[in-house]
């Protein structure tokens, strides 16, 4: 209320100072004024200052899901009470994190942070309600893993994920960390895995489980971006951060490898590590997690744009550089990541995404209960990273957001302070997923 309260007094204040200006409007000395002079001058004003107010009206995301709390699509009701009495499906444990559309399918994740996740990689119908069940993918065969297994059921089957990546060639890739209930009694079922599916046939193209050397005693991979173009894609290459222990994780399709690059700049900022999200205080040292990829450059290689998590500064690297990082003087190379400036205060961002036609990198604002914008045409400040979106009660830790092919942004939000630290109330909705057109988010900020 006290926001639109805002918007019609700034349209006031314009439309006072559109009737002073044209009762202002400057005489000619030497002659009256004709009344053609006057109208011609009011009406420019007029169209001016209509404009500015038209401006000024912020577009609004549309909620396009909500939950209180998700169910899946079971195989029938009579397996759904089994999950229940068995304790492998716990409804109030299961809170969805990552998104990415593709086609008339737009994946949702839920990650095993609690015992009792039923599937986490699913999908939902964009036709269907705004609380459908989730729809696990490829099946709920492949997700419906006890929390307890000591191994892979099958080579298809899924543990945990949190972010997940739709490329040009309708491929989906996901980054499994193998780790059931995170937040009780952690059971690290198989080792983390690069999982990549076939989406016109459901189809398991290639798992590859990550090397020894790729991983450090606190690594935790929970995102990932891959970097390819749909004329080559056998020579794809996968990004992935690792938050707990600090460094990036490259794989190539093409050579079926790994290796692991190392920088200063993918530690956590120590000032930067504290949260305070709908009242919930919290410290997390979370390092390099928010990934995003520019368009090719001339030299055909792309920008990476990354930041930790807890951070409010914005780093980049080209990938060239991480394509050939074994074959390079790592002295050398550590002078090639760059800072590119400081967002300002509270801005840390769990998940970013560049947008190539717009050339806008959008981020996710956890303690600020928004989106924010940088184009990247324009120097790396505060004043040229807006906040465009913000609600507390809509957008309470925003987690995830992507932009698809048709050029919408794609935002989910999720609560997950309170699922961690506190219970999410059973009888308000608390997982929402929103869209908006690109060019309606950033129409009228720096970003534009």
């Amino acid at each position: 209320m006290q926001k639109g309260r805002k918007k019609m007094l700034f349209s006031e204040k314009v439309w006072h100072t559109l009737i002073e200006s044209v009762s202002k409007v400057p005489v000619n000395q030497t002659r009256a004024p004709s009344p053609i002079d006057s109208m011609s001058k009011a009406r420019t004003i007029l169209f001016l200052a209509l404009t500015a107010i038209i401006g000024c009206k912020a577009a609004t995301p549309e909620l396009k899901f909500a939950w209180k709390l998700v169910d899946f699509a079971w195989d029938s009701p009579e397996q759904r009470e089994a999950a229940i009495k068995d304790g492998s499906f716990v409804q109030a444990n299961n809170l969805p994190l990552g998104l990415a559309r593709w086609k008339n399918k737009l994946f949702v994740t839920v990650p095993r942070w609690k015992h009792g996740v039923a599937s986490s990689l699913n999908y939902v119908d964009l036709d269907g309600p705004q609380d459908q069940p989730l729809k696990p993918y490829p099946s709920l065969k492949d997700n419906l893993v006890p929390d307890t297994a000591k191994e892979l059921p099958s080579n298809s089957s899924i543990i945990s994920v949190f972010r997940v990546f739709v490329d040009p060639c309708d491929r989906l890739w996901i980054m499994d960390s193998g780790l059931a209930d995170i937040l009780g009694s952690p059971n690290q079922v198989a080792g983390p895995s690069l999982v990549i599916y076939d989406l016109n046939t459901d189809r398991l193209l290639h798992r590859y489980f990550f090397k020894v050397g790729d991983m450090k005693e606190d690594s935790f991979f929970a995102n990932i971006v891959v970097d390819v173009d749909k004329d080559t894609c056998d020579n794809a290459f996968a990004y992935v951060p690792d938050l707990g222990a600090y460094g990036v994780v490259v794989y190539s399709l093409k050579d079926n490898d790994s290796w692991r690059v190392s920088h200063h700049y993918f530690h956590f900022e120590p000032l930067a590590g504290s949260y305070n999200v709908s009242g919930i205080e919290f410290h997390w040292t979370d390092g390099v997690f928010a990934l995003a990829l520019s368009e090719p450059r001339e030299n055909g290689y792309r920008t990476m744009f990354f930041h930790a998590f807890s951070s409010t500064k914005e780093f980049c690297v080209s990938t060239e550089l991480l394509r050939n990082y074994t074959h390079i003087d790592k002295s050398e190379a550590f002078h090639d990541f760059k800072l590119l400036g400081d967002r300002g205060a509270n801005t840390q961002s769990s998940a970013s995404y560049y947008d190539a036609k717009s050339r806008v990198l959008f981020y996710t604002q956890v303690n600020r209960d928004g989106v924010g914008c940088w184009n990247s045409n324009k120097p790396y400040t505060p004043e040229n990273n807006p906040l465009i979106i913000s609600d507390p009660l809509l957008f309470e830790f925003p987690n995830d957001l992507k932009v698809d092919y048709e050029d919408t942004l794609w935002i989910l939000s999720d609560k997950l302070p309170r699922f961690i630290y506190r219970t999410l109330d059973p009888n308000q909705v608390n997982h929402r997923i929103f869209s908006i057109k690109v060019a309606d988010a950033i129409s009228g900020t720096a970003c534009q």
